[in-house]
């Protein structure tokens, strides 16, 4: 009877010690895809990136503009063709540059028949901020979690030295410390891209003098009505 009780506690413990063993093996592996999952969700490099393409549409985008308030931009996409780039932010020189080059053309846009929308991490406070420095006279709109840069594919890890101005230019809402890649796209009233500039170089952008050649290309191809 003694002999008894000992298996069959003996038994009971080997199938305990199964049961946990197995289920720490399974916690373990769950743990090892969420950590894999969470290093490949964005890339690591600016040549890492997978924008949208020309001939894609872009997806549902509303997002605070300079006011604080809701901007839907694919409501405004059908009112006109649209020049919309992304920007890293304030911050950068290079950004700056390149916000006074596009108003320096802004008129001539405008009278095409085009509306210029940008994009950035920055917060609205911070927008207003560039607004009233270049004197712009176009939309500037706050993506400062990246949820629409993720969508377009352009938006990959910052490197660490940026963390700082990340958070205090997006006002804490940039958690997952990441960039756009500068990018410039060019849209019909349907909201399709018919050109695009992306360049994982943030110090390279798109000249003034080109931008406005290839939208006056494209009005030329199909007239913007």
């Amino acid at each position: 009877m003694k002999l008894y009780v000992n298996l069959k506690f003996f038994f009971l413990t080997i199938f305990a010690i199964l049961i946990c063993f197995t289920a720490f093996n399974a916690y373990a592996r769950s743990l090892n895809a969420s950590d894999t999952t969470a290093m490949q969700k964005y890339p690591q490099l600016s040549t890492d990136i997978s924008p949208l393409l020309i001939g894609e549409k872009v997806p549902s985008i509303n997002i605070p503009g300079a006011n604080g308030k809701p901007f839907d931009l694919n409501t405004h996409l059908t009112e006109k063709p649209t020049i919309l780039f992304f920007y890293r932010g304030g911050w950068c020189p290079f950004c700056n540059k390149e916000l006074a080059g596009i108003q320096g053309i802004q008129a001539e846009l405008v009278k095409m028949g085009y509306q210029i929308i940008a994009i950035s991490t920055d917060s609205p406070e911070n927008l207003n901020k560039s607004i009233d420095k270049h004197q712009l006279s176009y939309t500037l709109l706050s993506d400062a979690d990246l949820a629409v840069s993720k969508q377009f594919g352009i938006a990959f890890k910052a490197p660490a030295a940026y963390s700082k101005i990340l958070a205090e230019g997006s006002a804490g809402k940039n958690v997952d410390k990441l960039l756009p890649v500068p990018s410039v796209f060019i849209l019909d009233k349907s909201g399709i891209i018919q050109f695009e500039y992306i360049n994982p170089d943030f110090k390279q952008r798109i000249s003034p003098t080109l931008l406005e050649a290839v939208a006056t290309a494209l009005k030329n191809e199909s007239p913007v009505k």
